[in-house]
């Protein structure tokens, strides 16, 4: 989940396992120039300490915040939070993959550790990943750098390991509590800090129509768009989705990543 103050098809995804702040911000963001996408990184770092931190050094992005999407002025980045779930995460894929989408799938670490599967198979579909801490705490603007750090970096390696060594590309602060330590510590592990700019509210499970309508209204804010697959039941996120995928496309928006 991306909010402060809230908590915290199988046989494709099964198959495709197996082979393979912060708020809105600004309309200039929106469309601001963008750089290409990285493709995922491949192993995870060396384990010898010169190696891994020349490797970190070499992967290092922008500290500041992302918003933009790497489609430029009419490009689109669904992001979705607090995942993998084994109810819910395969039907977010599916949906996406109704619907040729690809997205950004912020995880949390322990529940990637738990379904490695899924973290594979989001991988497998040509989505992308992203670091969304150990414990989703949304007081991490609070805490010491010692514990932002073990948030980030647990979390980091737990997908990292699920995934069978593709790393996250992007870190997200639960409830938006970045830092400027925790957006330089994940900057220097080539992961962006990333933002969101329509909050579509489907964890607070207000009804699809209102999630639908939400996100029609606050799409003047920018590209970037929160949804969640996991913390509950979120088929209010399914069905809107299978209305906000198409109506994007029909007003004309292109379905991207967050710039890097």
């Amino acid at each position: 989940m991306a909010r402060r103050g809230g908590r915290g098809w199988y046989g494709q995804v099964a198959a495709a396992a197996l082979g393979v702040t912060v708020v809105a911000v600004a309309a200039s963001l929106w469309t601001a120039p963008s750089a290409p996408v990285d493709g995922p990184r491949g192993a995870a770092a060396s384990a010898h300490p010169a190696a891994a931190d020349a490797d970190r050094k070499a992967a290092a992005v922008s500290m500041e915040i992302a918003h933009a999407s790497d489609r430029g002025a009419r490009g689109v980045n669904i992001t979705v939070d607090d995942g993998p779930d084994p109810v819910w995460t395969p039907r977010v894929l599916g949906v996406l993959d109704e619907y040729g989408v690809k997205a950004t799938f912020c995880m949390i670490g322990p529940q990637a550790r738990a379904h490695p599967d899924l973290v594979r198979a989001v991988v497998a579909a040509g989505h992308r990943l992203c670091d969304h801490t150990v414990s989703h705490d949304v007081t991490m603007d609070t805490k010491s750098e010692a514990y932002q750090s073990r948030q980030i970096l647990d979390a980091e390696r737990m997908i990292t390991e699920a995934s069978g060594g593709v790393r996250p590309l992007y870190y997200r602060a639960p409830g938006g509590a970045f830092t400027p330590y925790s957006r330089r510590l994940a900057a220097s592990h080539g992961m962006r800090p990333l933002g969101w700019n329509v909050d579509s509210k489907d964890f607070e499970r207000p009804g699809t129509a209102a999630v639908v309508a939400t996100v029609k209204d606050e799409m003047p804010n920018g590209p970037t768009i929160l949804f969640h697959d996991a913390g509950g039941d979120r088929s209010q996120t399914v069905a809107a989705l299978r209305q906000v995928l198409p109506w994007l496309r029909e007003q004309g928006y292109t379905f991207g990543f967050p710039v890097r």
